[in-house]
């Protein structure tokens, strides 16, 4: 990695593209900083501290710390992820949507535009239910309606200007612009999360036992990112093998490539998901500022996580079997909306390419969902395995750390990604071409 930036800064335009995304990053945590006028920054952290459950810590780790600081940032980019969601939805119920997504890149850039004004939407309808709740709790300071305007306002602003400058990184600069502001906030949280573990487990210990207990953390930390890195990369090779044909007196074709069919078919997106449903009655709640007893309290004690696997309570840890089969069902939900066996096998069939030992058209796409299934449900258990261990060291520790689970599938992946980005470029840079032949 460090041989890559390194080489990497020796060309010139590889050097800016880095520079200019390193100097967005730096807006995005000084605005990270920036208090939206009219708020009581200070009755509002007070009110966070209050909250029990732990449903806001996902959403405040997806903005870098922004929502308890009640920054212009608060919202992050979490309108337009959702969009992006919501888009990919559309494209497969709306006809004249999939359409466009089939044009090429002009489609595309349609497609994209309308995710832009969903973004704006959601940024307006989020600020708004904020502002009403911070109105309702006194959090304001002259708690007027010029004042929830005003988070309103701020709030739909900073969500925007987040994603025009994500989108300005994936132009102009290196990586996934979205991803890498992603990227960025959750590692901000990190530091506090060490902070954490030395308080925990280390603070007023001997050199011995606070020693025993780094080696442990780190070697944990350790296995997950290998661990991470491993099932990020894994792919399964199908053999396609293309048949010979005559074009003019030249014999064409005949060659053999392969699907990859990567083993974390769905990215960080299952846990996203499965985070998000378990979280949103609890967020609801919160904002609502009631507390239920009886059996609606406790369904919403089943579905915080920060209630699972204490050995006090075992009947709460339900909820982590819920979290579990929400995981493994949108990791194929999510699968097969981005991959087709049929349309994959039918394009195959057209480019005269077929699987040895596998008839082309119907048995293909039969082989290629069945081939899919296993790999999902691989995936499916690697992305349990990861997500576990950080919801085991919260219940049986009592330890609240970011860096395992869905912080770290977006680290390790956003990390991967932008590098191969990066050598890709240099590759583009240094290829001479047939001209110089």
């Amino acid at each position: 990695m460090l041989t890559t930036l390194r080489n990497a800064f020796k060309i010139k335009e590889i050097r800016g593209r880095i520079l200019f995304t390193l100097f967005i990053l730096v807006v995005v945590r000084l605005g990270a900083q920036l208090p939206i006028p009219g708020v009581s920054r200070d009755v509002f952290s007070a009110w966070f501290a209050a909250q029990t459950g732990g449903a806001f810590n996902f959403f405040d780790q997806m903005t870098g710390g922004s929502f308890t600081q009640m920054s212009v940032f608060a919202l992050s980019i979490t309108p337009y992820i959702t969009s992006s969601i919501i888009m990919q939805l559309m494209t497969i119920a709306i006809p004249k949507l999939e359409e466009m997504q089939k044009d090429g890149e002009d489609g595309r850039k349609k497609i994209r535009e309308y995710t832009r004004y969903v973004t704006i939407a959601l940024a307006v309808v989020e600020g708004l239910a904020m502002g009403i709740n911070l109105y309702r709790g006194g959090n304001l300071m002259h708690n007027n309606v010029l004042d929830v305007i005003m988070v309103v306002v701020a709030l739909t602003a900073g969500s925007s200007l987040l994603m025009w400058m994500g989108e300005q990184i994936t132009d102009k600069g290196v990586g996934n612009g979205i991803s890498i502001i992603l990227l960025i906030n959750i590692i901000s949280t990190i530091p506090n999360d060490f902070g954490l573990l030395y308080d925990k487990f280390m603070r007023g210990n001997n050199i011995v036992k606070a020693g025993i207990a780094a080696i442990i953390i780190l070697a944990v930390i350790l296995f997950i990112v290998v661990f991470v890195i491993y099932l990020q990369d894994g792919e399964r090779r199908i053999p396609v093998q293309y048949s010979k044909k005559v074009v003019g007196r030249k014999m064409v074709g005949g060659s053999t490539s392969s699907i990859p069919l990567k083993v974390n078919t769905a990215g960080v997106m299952p846990i996203i998901f499965a985070s998000s449903i378990m979280s949103l009655p609890g967020i609801i709640v919160g904002f609502l500022g009631k507390n239920p007893g009886g059996i609606p309290g406790t369904i919403l004690a089943v579905l915080s996580s920060s209630n699972w696997c204490k050995p006090s309570q075992p009947v709460y840890s339900v909820g982590l079997l819920i979290y579990i089969l929400l995981v493994v069902f949108f990791a194929y939900f999510y699968t097969s909306i981005t991959f087709n066996p049929l349309e994959v096998a039918d394009n195959m069939k057209k480019q005269g390419g077929f699987i040895p030992g596998i008839r082309p058209g119907k048995p293909t796409s039969e082989y290629l969902n069945k081939i899919l299934n296993n790999v999902i449900f691989i995936g499916a258990v690697g992305l349990i395995v990861v997500a576990i261990i950080p919801i085991l060291a919260a219940g049986i520790f009592g330890v609240n750390v970011s860096f395992g689970g869905t912080s770290l599938i977006i680290i390790v992946g956003v990390v991967l990604e932008t590098l191969k980005q990066i050598e890709s470029l240099m590759l583009v840079r240094h290829y001479k071409g047939f001209l110089n032949d």
